[in-house]
């Protein structure tokens, strides 16, 4: 099975989107009745005690828009930028989940719950879903900006003074040359009847990085990122497998193994490419889901990582 290519900032969230990528894929190939809002959420504690979070909205379906009926919180916190008639596009148009705001009081859940509205002519669909916000510490504070020192004017001399001398302007110093970032490492999920398999392809020059998956057994396989070498990490497959990824102390969301479809007929159970206009569909279903994830795992570490699902 052959996902579209995306560029993050970190393995983590390359991990969570790869995951994601695959989530959406699964919520195409379902009936009607999958028709849900995607809701996602990352908090921080203030200083008093409050949680402070930003909330998206996404559209599961990629032909149908959507537009929210009913938005509630267990905390009755107003949430900026959500609401009742708030529209929610198709995955296929491409075009950013909506986003909000919300303070929850301390020792309030940090919930959100939603329901979305899809009118498809021959049949109305109505689906209600609730995201609970993941935690990540303290908020930041922003470094104040540095007060501004007052200048005394210099006096007006009461008679001419003597002309200074021509002075040279200094030189112009060369700009320092900016630091090549390291070489981008390529990830890439494939599903069979008896694994699931994720690998990286990480260059020369790219940089030493390690994730862990735990499936929902409690089977942990590390997968290793180094420099100059194509490395994998496998779970067997069965009904049920779900797997969640983990760096610095941070987890993606769980996501279930899915049966190819040639396993049913006894094929090989190697990968299943995908062409046309399904094709197009699965991918800007899982780059709208992937965008909607990374709201929730954003970190300060910089580098260039690209996946292959």
């Amino acid at each position: 099975m052959i996902r579209p290519k995306l560029s993050l900032r970190r393995p983590l969230a390359l991990a969570t989107g790869l995951l994601l990528g695959v989530a959406g894929a699964v919520a195409f190939a379902a009936p009607a009745s999958a028709h849900h809002p995607e809701i996602f959420g990352a908090g921080c504690e203030l200083d008093n005690g409050d949680i402070k979070v930003v909330w998206t909205v996404a559209n599961s379906e990629k032909d149908w828009d959507a537009e929210i009926t009913q938005i509630s919180s267990p905390s009755g916190a107003t949430v900026t930028g959500l609401g009742v008639g708030t529209k929610l596009p198709k995955l296929s148009s491409g075009g950013p989940a909506p986003t909000g705001e919300q303070t929850v009081p301390a020792g309030q859940n940090a919930e959100l719950t939603v329901t979305a509205f899809w009118d498809k002519k021959r049949e109305d669909v109505t689906n209600t879903r609730t995201g609970r916000a993941k935690l990540k510490g303290k908020c930041e504070e922003p470094e104040p900006e540095p007060t501004p020192t007052p200048t005394t004017p210099a006096p007006t001399p009461t008679t001419p003074g003597p002309t200074p001398p021509a002075t040279t302007p200094p030189a112009t110093p060369s700009p320092t040359p900016s630091v090549p970032e390291p070489g981008e490492a390529t990830f890439e999920l494939k599903e069979t009847c008896d694994e699931l398999i994720i690998i990286i392809d990480n260059p020369a020059d790219g940089e030493a990085f390690s994730i862990r998956f735990q499936s929902e057994k409690g089977v942990v396989r590390t997968l290793e990122a180094i420099p100059g070498q194509v490395t994998s990490v496998s779970f067997d497959a069965y009904e049920g497998l779900t797997v969640i990824a983990n760096s610095g102390g941070e987890e993606g969301p769980p996501v279930r193994w899915t049966k190819p479809e040639d396993c049913e007929s006894g094929g090989g159970g190697g990968e299943l490419p995908l062409t046309g206009a399904a094709a197009g569909g699965i991918a800007g279903g899982a780059v709208l889901l992937l965008a909607a994830g990374v709201v929730l795992f954003v970190v300060a570490r910089r580098r260039r990582v690209t996946f292959t699902v």
